[in-house]
Protein backbone atom coordinates (compact mmCIF):
# COMPACT_ATOMS: atom_id res chain seq x y z
CA UNK A 1 0.00 0.00 0.00
CA UNK A 2 2.95 2.29 -0.43
CA UNK A 3 1.24 4.49 -2.98
CA UNK A 4 -1.67 5.15 -0.65
CA UNK A 5 0.46 7.33 1.57
CA UNK A 6 1.01 9.56 -1.42
CA UNK A 7 -2.65 10.04 -2.21
CA UNK A 8 -4.52 12.87 -0.57
CA UNK A 9 -5.84 16.29 -1.40
CA UNK A 10 -4.52 17.36 -4.81
CA UNK A 11 -1.77 19.93 -5.07
CA UNK A 12 -0.81 20.16 -1.42
CA UNK A 13 2.88 19.93 -2.34
CA UNK A 14 4.95 22.68 -3.84
CA UNK A 15 6.76 20.92 -6.68
CA UNK A 16 10.30 22.06 -7.43
CA UNK A 17 10.37 22.03 -11.23
CA UNK A 18 9.10 24.74 -13.54
CA UNK A 19 6.66 24.71 -16.41
CA UNK A 20 7.72 26.24 -19.71
CA UNK A 21 6.40 29.68 -20.61
CA UNK A 22 3.63 29.37 -23.24
CA UNK A 23 5.81 31.31 -25.70
CA UNK A 24 8.50 28.61 -25.37
CA UNK A 25 6.13 25.81 -26.38
CA UNK A 26 7.11 25.76 -30.03
CA UNK A 27 8.17 23.27 -32.68
CA UNK A 28 11.69 21.94 -32.03
CA UNK A 29 14.49 22.87 -34.41
CA UNK A 30 15.52 19.22 -34.61
CA UNK A 31 13.75 15.92 -33.84
CA UNK A 32 13.54 15.01 -30.13
CA UNK A 33 13.64 11.75 -28.20
CA UNK A 34 10.51 11.08 -26.15
CA UNK A 35 10.88 9.02 -22.98
CA UNK A 36 7.56 7.44 -21.96
CA UNK A 37 6.97 5.74 -18.61
CA UNK A 38 4.00 3.41 -18.16
CA UNK A 39 2.70 2.56 -14.68
CA UNK A 40 -0.75 1.31 -15.74
CA UNK A 41 -0.19 -1.34 -18.42
CA UNK A 42 -1.41 1.25 -20.89
CA UNK A 43 1.25 0.60 -23.51
CA UNK A 44 -0.61 -2.58 -24.41
CA UNK A 45 -3.30 -0.23 -25.72
CA UNK A 46 -1.33 2.75 -26.96
CA UNK A 47 2.23 1.87 -27.96
CA UNK A 48 1.18 1.44 -31.60
CA UNK A 49 -0.33 4.94 -31.48
CA UNK A 50 2.98 6.43 -30.36
CA UNK A 51 4.85 4.49 -33.02
CA UNK A 52 2.38 5.74 -35.64
CA UNK A 53 2.99 9.32 -34.54
CA UNK A 54 6.77 8.89 -34.78
CA UNK A 55 6.47 7.38 -38.26
CA UNK A 56 4.33 10.26 -39.47
CA UNK A 57 6.42 12.99 -37.85
CA UNK A 58 10.11 12.25 -38.46
CA UNK A 59 10.95 15.96 -38.22
CA UNK A 60 9.52 16.08 -34.70
CA UNK A 61 10.47 12.71 -33.15
CA UNK A 62 13.68 10.79 -33.73
CA UNK A 63 13.14 8.07 -31.13
CA UNK A 64 10.66 6.90 -28.49
CA UNK A 65 11.80 4.94 -25.43
CA UNK A 66 9.45 3.00 -23.17
CA UNK A 67 9.91 2.10 -19.50
CA UNK A 68 7.54 0.31 -17.16
CA UNK A 69 7.55 0.92 -13.40
CA UNK A 70 4.96 0.36 -10.68
CA UNK A 71 2.53 3.08 -9.63
CA UNK A 72 3.93 3.22 -6.05
CA UNK A 73 7.38 4.09 -7.45
CA UNK A 74 6.18 6.86 -9.74
CA UNK A 75 5.85 10.00 -7.62
CA UNK A 76 9.14 9.45 -5.76
CA UNK A 77 11.00 8.76 -8.99
CA UNK A 78 9.65 11.87 -10.73
CA UNK A 79 10.22 14.14 -7.73
CA UNK A 80 13.79 12.93 -7.24
CA UNK A 81 14.58 13.74 -10.87
CA UNK A 82 12.90 17.15 -10.61
CA UNK A 83 14.78 18.02 -7.42
CA UNK A 84 18.07 17.03 -9.07
CA UNK A 85 17.27 19.02 -12.22
CA UNK A 86 17.73 15.85 -14.29
CA UNK A 87 14.31 14.96 -15.63
CA UNK A 88 14.47 12.09 -18.11
CA UNK A 89 10.74 11.32 -18.17
CA UNK A 90 8.69 13.21 -20.75
CA UNK A 91 5.31 11.49 -20.62
CA UNK A 92 3.69 9.25 -18.00
CA UNK A 93 0.85 6.82 -18.70
CA UNK A 94 -0.99 6.26 -15.44
CA UNK A 95 -4.22 5.24 -13.80
CA UNK A 96 -5.94 7.17 -11.05
CA UNK A 97 -3.42 5.98 -8.45
CA UNK A 98 -0.27 7.48 -9.99
CA UNK A 99 -2.25 10.49 -11.16
CA UNK A 100 -3.42 11.24 -7.61
CA UNK A 101 -0.01 10.77 -6.01
CA UNK A 102 1.49 13.25 -8.49
CA UNK A 103 -1.34 15.72 -8.01
CA UNK A 104 -0.74 15.80 -4.28
CA UNK A 105 2.92 16.65 -4.77
CA UNK A 106 2.19 19.07 -7.63
CA UNK A 107 4.42 17.17 -10.06
CA UNK A 108 2.39 17.46 -13.27
CA UNK A 109 2.28 20.22 -15.88
CA UNK A 110 -0.97 22.22 -15.88
CA UNK A 111 -1.88 21.18 -19.41
CA UNK A 112 -5.39 22.56 -19.62
CA UNK A 113 -4.75 25.59 -17.44
CA UNK A 114 -1.76 26.92 -19.40
CA UNK A 115 -1.62 25.15 -22.75
CA UNK A 116 -5.23 24.40 -23.65
CA UNK A 117 -4.76 26.11 -27.01
CA UNK A 118 -2.37 23.28 -27.92
CA UNK A 119 -4.98 20.61 -27.20
CA UNK A 120 -8.36 19.74 -28.74
CA UNK A 121 -11.67 20.58 -27.06
CA UNK A 122 -11.80 17.60 -24.73
CA UNK A 123 -15.36 18.26 -23.59
CA UNK A 124 -16.59 17.92 -27.15
CA UNK A 125 -14.45 14.86 -27.87
CA UNK A 126 -15.06 12.57 -24.91
CA UNK A 127 -17.82 10.14 -24.17
CA UNK A 128 -19.68 11.43 -21.11
CA UNK A 129 -18.20 8.89 -18.63
CA UNK A 130 -14.70 9.60 -19.97
CA UNK A 131 -15.36 13.32 -19.52
CA UNK A 132 -16.17 12.65 -15.87
CA UNK A 133 -12.95 10.70 -15.48
CA UNK A 134 -11.14 13.66 -17.05
CA UNK A 135 -12.36 15.87 -14.19
CA UNK A 136 -10.27 13.79 -11.77
CA UNK A 137 -7.12 15.01 -13.54
CA UNK A 138 -7.69 18.63 -12.41
CA UNK A 139 -6.43 19.80 -15.80
CA UNK A 140 -3.05 18.15 -15.22
CA UNK A 141 -3.61 15.11 -17.36
CA UNK A 142 -5.46 13.99 -20.47
CA UNK A 143 -7.63 10.87 -20.53
CA UNK A 144 -6.42 8.56 -23.27
CA UNK A 145 -8.39 5.35 -22.65
CA UNK A 146 -11.62 4.59 -20.78
CA UNK A 147 -13.71 1.58 -19.89
CA UNK A 148 -16.84 1.00 -17.82
CA UNK A 149 -14.97 -1.69 -15.85
CA UNK A 150 -17.42 -3.52 -13.56
CA UNK A 151 -18.18 -5.04 -11.11
CA UNK A 152 -19.12 -8.31 -12.81
CA UNK A 153 -19.24 -11.95 -11.71
CA UNK A 154 -17.19 -14.46 -13.70
CA UNK A 155 -18.18 -18.09 -13.23
CA UNK A 156 -17.83 -21.64 -14.46
CA UNK A 157 -21.19 -22.62 -16.00
CA UNK A 158 -20.44 -26.32 -15.44
CA UNK A 159 -20.39 -25.88 -11.67
CA UNK A 160 -22.65 -22.81 -11.43
CA UNK A 161 -25.53 -23.51 -13.83
CA UNK A 162 -27.76 -20.91 -12.15
CA UNK A 163 -25.51 -17.98 -11.21
CA UNK A 164 -26.57 -15.52 -8.50
CA UNK A 165 -28.61 -12.58 -9.76
CA UNK A 166 -28.72 -10.51 -6.58
CA UNK A 167 -26.34 -9.64 -3.76
CA UNK A 168 -28.43 -11.80 -1.42
CA UNK A 169 -28.24 -14.78 -3.77
CA UNK A 170 -24.45 -14.36 -4.04
CA UNK A 171 -24.12 -14.45 -0.27
CA UNK A 172 -26.33 -17.53 -0.05
CA UNK A 173 -24.34 -19.24 -2.80
CA UNK A 174 -21.05 -18.47 -1.02
CA UNK A 175 -22.45 -19.90 2.22
CA UNK A 176 -23.55 -23.07 0.44
CA UNK A 177 -20.23 -23.33 -1.46
CA UNK A 178 -17.52 -22.23 0.99
CA UNK A 179 -14.09 -21.39 -0.44
CA UNK A 180 -15.44 -21.42 -3.99
CA UNK A 181 -15.73 -17.62 -4.34
CA UNK A 182 -12.67 -15.39 -4.65
CA UNK A 183 -11.66 -11.81 -5.25
CA UNK A 184 -8.28 -10.13 -4.87
CA UNK A 185 -7.30 -7.57 -2.25
CA UNK A 186 -8.83 -4.27 -3.44
CA UNK A 187 -5.65 -2.23 -2.95
CA UNK A 188 -3.85 -4.55 -5.41
CA UNK A 189 -6.56 -5.36 -7.92
CA UNK A 190 -8.70 -3.46 -10.40
CA UNK A 191 -11.56 -5.99 -10.18
CA UNK A 192 -11.21 -6.13 -6.38
CA UNK A 193 -11.29 -2.34 -6.17
CA UNK A 194 -14.25 -2.14 -8.55
CA UNK A 195 -16.20 -4.71 -6.51
CA UNK A 196 -15.51 -2.73 -3.34
CA UNK A 197 -16.66 0.55 -4.90
CA UNK A 198 -19.58 -1.00 -6.80
CA UNK A 199 -21.19 -2.89 -3.92
CA UNK A 200 -22.63 0.24 -2.20
CA UNK A 201 -24.68 0.93 -5.34
CA UNK A 202 -25.97 -2.65 -5.50
CA UNK A 203 -26.92 -2.60 -1.81
CA UNK A 204 -28.37 0.93 -2.06
CA UNK A 205 -26.16 2.17 0.75
CA UNK A 206 -26.69 5.70 2.04
CA UNK A 207 -23.73 7.32 0.21
CA UNK A 208 -21.70 5.22 -2.27
CA UNK A 209 -19.02 7.96 -2.44
CA UNK A 210 -18.42 7.98 1.35
CA UNK A 211 -16.86 4.73 2.61
CA UNK A 212 -16.44 6.15 6.13
CA UNK A 213 -20.02 7.23 6.88
CA UNK A 214 -22.10 5.93 3.98
CA UNK A 215 -21.28 2.21 3.62
CA UNK A 216 -22.89 0.54 6.64
CA UNK A 217 -24.61 -2.12 4.48
CA UNK A 218 -21.48 -2.68 2.42
CA UNK A 219 -19.15 -3.32 5.35
CA UNK A 220 -21.66 -5.65 7.00
CA UNK A 221 -22.10 -7.58 3.74
CA UNK A 222 -18.37 -7.92 3.10
CA UNK A 223 -17.79 -9.09 6.67
CA UNK A 224 -20.39 -11.82 6.24
CA UNK A 225 -19.05 -12.80 2.79
CA UNK A 226 -15.55 -13.04 4.24
CA UNK A 227 -16.62 -16.06 6.30
CA UNK A 228 -16.79 -18.10 3.10
CA UNK A 229 -13.65 -16.79 1.32
CA UNK A 230 -10.53 -18.90 1.86
CA UNK A 231 -7.99 -16.14 1.15
CA UNK A 232 -7.43 -12.97 -0.87
CA UNK A 233 -4.54 -12.91 -3.37
CA UNK A 234 -2.51 -9.77 -3.99
CA UNK A 235 -3.18 -9.81 -7.71
CA UNK A 236 -6.08 -10.41 -10.08
CA UNK A 237 -4.12 -12.94 -12.17
CA UNK A 238 -4.26 -15.47 -9.33
CA UNK A 239 -8.06 -15.34 -9.29
CA UNK A 240 -8.07 -16.03 -13.03
CA UNK A 241 -5.64 -18.92 -12.58
CA UNK A 242 -7.75 -20.54 -9.87
CA UNK A 243 -10.96 -20.09 -11.85
CA UNK A 244 -9.28 -21.68 -14.85
CA UNK A 245 -7.94 -24.57 -12.79
CA UNK A 246 -11.33 -25.18 -11.18
CA UNK A 247 -10.39 -24.47 -7.55
CA UNK A 248 -12.80 -21.48 -7.58
CA UNK A 249 -16.20 -21.33 -9.24
CA UNK A 250 -16.99 -17.59 -9.03
CA UNK A 251 -14.63 -14.62 -9.03
CA UNK A 252 -15.16 -10.87 -9.31
CA UNK A 253 -14.11 -9.36 -12.63
CA UNK A 254 -14.39 -6.49 -15.12
CA UNK A 255 -15.00 -6.42 -18.87
CA UNK A 256 -11.31 -6.33 -19.73
CA UNK A 257 -10.28 -8.93 -17.16
CA UNK A 258 -12.97 -11.20 -18.56
CA UNK A 259 -12.09 -10.87 -22.24
CA UNK A 260 -8.30 -10.57 -22.34
CA UNK A 261 -7.33 -13.64 -20.24
CA UNK A 262 -9.62 -15.78 -22.41
CA UNK A 263 -8.03 -14.35 -25.57
CA UNK A 264 -4.62 -15.27 -24.10
CA UNK A 265 -5.75 -18.77 -23.11
CA UNK A 266 -5.32 -18.17 -19.37
CA UNK A 267 -9.03 -18.80 -18.72
CA UNK A 268 -11.22 -21.27 -20.66
CA UNK A 269 -13.24 -19.73 -23.44
CA UNK A 270 -16.55 -21.12 -22.12
CA UNK A 271 -16.36 -19.29 -18.76
CA UNK A 272 -19.33 -16.93 -18.40
CA UNK A 273 -20.04 -13.56 -16.79
CA UNK A 274 -23.05 -11.86 -15.26
CA UNK A 275 -24.08 -8.74 -13.37
CA UNK A 276 -25.99 -8.42 -10.12
CA UNK A 277 -29.37 -6.71 -10.24
CA UNK A 278 -29.25 -2.95 -9.72
CA UNK A 279 -25.54 -2.60 -10.39
CA UNK A 280 -23.78 0.59 -11.45
CA UNK A 281 -20.64 0.56 -13.58
CA UNK A 282 -17.67 2.01 -11.69
CA UNK A 283 -15.64 3.51 -14.49
CA UNK A 284 -11.87 3.56 -14.99
CA UNK A 285 -9.42 5.42 -17.22
CA UNK A 286 -5.76 5.89 -18.09
CA UNK A 287 -4.16 9.31 -18.40
CA UNK A 288 -1.28 11.01 -20.19
CA UNK A 289 0.54 13.35 -17.79
CA UNK A 290 3.70 15.42 -18.26
CA UNK A 291 6.12 16.02 -15.38
CA UNK A 292 7.15 19.60 -14.64
CA UNK A 293 10.66 20.31 -15.88
CA UNK A 294 10.05 19.18 -19.45
CA UNK A 295 11.30 21.63 -22.09
CA UNK A 296 9.01 23.86 -24.13
CA UNK A 297 10.04 22.14 -27.36
CA UNK A 298 9.23 18.71 -25.98
CA UNK A 299 5.94 19.96 -24.59
CA UNK A 300 5.02 21.22 -28.05
CA UNK A 301 5.58 17.72 -29.43
CA UNK A 302 3.80 16.05 -26.51
CA UNK A 303 0.64 18.14 -26.83
CA UNK A 304 0.61 17.43 -30.57
CA UNK A 305 1.05 13.74 -29.79
CA UNK A 306 -1.90 13.89 -27.38
CA UNK A 307 -4.04 15.50 -30.05
CA UNK A 308 -3.05 12.72 -32.45
CA UNK A 309 -3.77 9.99 -29.86
CA UNK A 310 -7.33 11.30 -29.46
CA UNK A 311 -8.24 11.09 -33.16
CA UNK A 312 -10.84 8.40 -33.89
CA UNK A 313 -8.48 6.39 -36.11
CA UNK A 314 -5.87 6.09 -33.36
CA UNK A 315 -8.41 5.58 -30.58
CA UNK A 316 -9.74 2.54 -32.45
CA UNK A 317 -6.40 0.84 -31.75
CA UNK A 318 -7.25 0.82 -28.03
CA UNK A 319 -9.82 -1.93 -28.51
CA UNK A 320 -6.67 -4.10 -28.41
CA UNK A 321 -7.61 -7.67 -27.44
CA UNK A 322 -10.21 -6.64 -24.91
CA UNK A 323 -7.72 -5.65 -22.20
CA UNK A 324 -9.58 -2.41 -21.36
CA UNK A 325 -12.83 -3.14 -23.20
CA UNK A 326 -14.02 -1.19 -25.03
CA UNK A 327 -11.01 1.21 -24.63
CA UNK A 328 -11.70 4.36 -26.68
CA UNK A 329 -12.30 7.52 -24.65
CA UNK A 330 -13.68 9.61 -27.49
CA UNK A 331 -17.10 9.52 -29.10
CA UNK A 332 -17.99 7.61 -32.23
CA UNK A 333 -15.21 5.00 -32.28
CA UNK A 334 -16.70 1.63 -33.17
CA UNK A 335 -15.23 -1.87 -33.31
CA UNK A 336 -15.36 -1.95 -37.11
CA UNK A 337 -12.74 0.84 -37.07
CA UNK A 338 -10.30 -1.28 -35.02
CA UNK A 339 -7.38 -3.31 -36.44
CA UNK A 340 -8.28 -6.72 -37.84
CA UNK A 341 -6.74 -8.68 -34.94
CA UNK A 342 -8.70 -6.61 -32.43
CA UNK A 343 -11.94 -7.15 -34.33
CA UNK A 344 -11.29 -10.88 -34.45
CA UNK A 345 -10.41 -11.14 -30.73
CA UNK A 346 -13.42 -9.17 -29.55
CA UNK A 347 -15.82 -10.94 -31.89
CA UNK A 348 -14.59 -14.36 -30.78
CA UNK A 349 -14.10 -13.71 -27.06
CA UNK A 350 -16.24 -10.64 -26.35
CA UNK A 351 -19.73 -10.70 -24.93
CA UNK A 352 -22.65 -9.57 -27.11
CA UNK A 353 -24.53 -8.72 -23.91
CA UNK A 354 -21.92 -6.14 -22.86
CA UNK A 355 -23.20 -3.52 -25.27
CA UNK A 356 -26.67 -3.68 -23.70
CA UNK A 357 -25.25 -3.75 -20.17
CA UNK A 358 -23.08 -0.71 -20.88
CA UNK A 359 -25.93 1.21 -22.48
CA UNK A 360 -28.56 0.18 -19.96
CA UNK A 361 -26.90 0.69 -16.59
CA UNK A 362 -25.73 3.87 -14.84
CA UNK A 363 -22.06 4.77 -14.61
CA UNK A 364 -20.23 6.41 -11.71
CA UNK A 365 -16.63 7.56 -11.33
CA UNK A 366 -14.40 5.87 -8.75
CA UNK A 367 -13.81 7.27 -5.29
CA UNK A 368 -11.44 10.19 -5.02
CA UNK A 369 -7.98 9.51 -3.61
CA UNK A 370 -8.76 10.34 0.02
CA UNK A 371 -11.91 8.22 0.10
CA UNK A 372 -10.16 5.35 -1.67
CA UNK A 373 -7.40 5.36 0.94
CA UNK A 374 -10.05 5.18 3.67
CA UNK A 375 -11.87 2.31 1.93
CA UNK A 376 -8.70 0.29 1.40
CA UNK A 377 -7.54 0.81 4.97
CA UNK A 378 -10.87 -0.25 6.44
CA UNK A 379 -11.09 -3.31 4.21
CA UNK A 380 -7.59 -4.34 5.35
CA UNK A 381 -8.39 -3.76 9.01
CA UNK A 382 -11.92 -5.14 9.24
CA UNK A 383 -12.52 -7.49 6.32
CA UNK A 384 -9.72 -9.44 4.73
CA UNK A 385 -6.32 -8.09 5.74
CA UNK A 386 -5.50 -11.15 7.85
CA UNK A 387 -6.29 -13.48 4.95
CA UNK A 388 -4.22 -11.79 2.24
CA UNK A 389 -1.59 -14.00 0.59
CA UNK A 390 1.02 -12.74 -1.84
CA UNK A 391 0.44 -14.13 -5.31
Amino acid sequence: MAWLAGCGAPESGTGSAAEPAPADVRTPSRPVTLNIVDVAGNLQLTQQIFENYKARNPKLVSRVTYTKVTAPELAGKVKAQQDAGRLDIDLVLTGTDGLSAGLEQNLWVDLLGKYSDKLPDLTALYQEPAAKMQELAKGRGVTVTYYPSGPLLEYNPKTVPNPPKTAGELLSWAKANPKKLMYARPANSGPGRTWLMGLPYILKDSDPMDPVNGWSKTWAYLKELDRYVEYYPTGTSQTMKELGEGSRDIILTTTGWDINPRVLGQVPKDIRTGALDGFTWVTDAHYMVVPKGVSGEKLAVLTDLMKFALTPQQQAITYDKGYFYPGPAVKGVTLDMAPADSRQAVREYGRPEYDALIAGNPKAPPLDAKAMVAAFDRWDREIGGQKVKKS
